[in-house]
């Protein structure tokens, strides 16, 4: 999980850096006056980071227990607790990605892709808007997560890649 986090950041900076995605910088007109996605990519760094740190395994940390009966143990209760950040962690970090991919394909011009991209981005366009000059960004980044959260890409997905959905 928490390289998926680190893969999707660097997706994030790519796509937020003029020279390597022939976009505008920060995925903003008006770059000097406006810092676009600047701090999102900073929270998506952010994200991944901790994430590097929640990874470490909890099972090299055992200690005895129950009258050291128990010599070694999974911590298994904390190892998920771990799990559940990381995972809610990748989660903003892929809704950040989600939110600026779908203003690079924007600022194509109209240009489009795919069929089933073009749905990803009209579902999170129905409740984020082009981010047009600096704002808050907290609610976008919120809504784009609860999107995410609420399975709502699923559909794109085809049904035998992924039997667990």
């Amino acid at each position: 999980i928490a390289e998926i986090g680190s893969l999707s950041e660097r997706r994030i900076s790519l796509m937020m850096d003029k020279h390597m995605s022939q976009l505008p910088p920060f995925l903003v007109a008006n770059g000097g006056v406006n810092s676009g996605f600047m701090i999102a990519q900073v929270t998506a760094a952010a994200l991944a980071s901790e994430n590097k740190a929640l990874s470490h395994p909890h099972s090299v940390d055992s200690l005895p227990t129950s009258a050291n009966q128990e010599d070694h143990v999974s911590m298994a209760p904390a190892a998920g607790k771990r799990l559940w950040e990381m995972a809610e962690n990748t989660r903003g970090i892929l809704a950040v990605e989600w939110l600026a991919a779908a203003q690079g394909l924007d600022l194509r011009n109209g240009l489009k892709t795919s069929p089933k991209l073009e749905k990803a981005r009209a579902i999170l366009r129905n409740e984020v808007p082009f981010y047009e000059k600096d704002r808050f960004f907290a609610p976008d980044i919120n809504a784009a997560t609860e999107l995410l959260a609420s399975r709502c890409l699923t559909e794109l997905v085809p049904t035998k890649l992924l039997p667990s959905l």
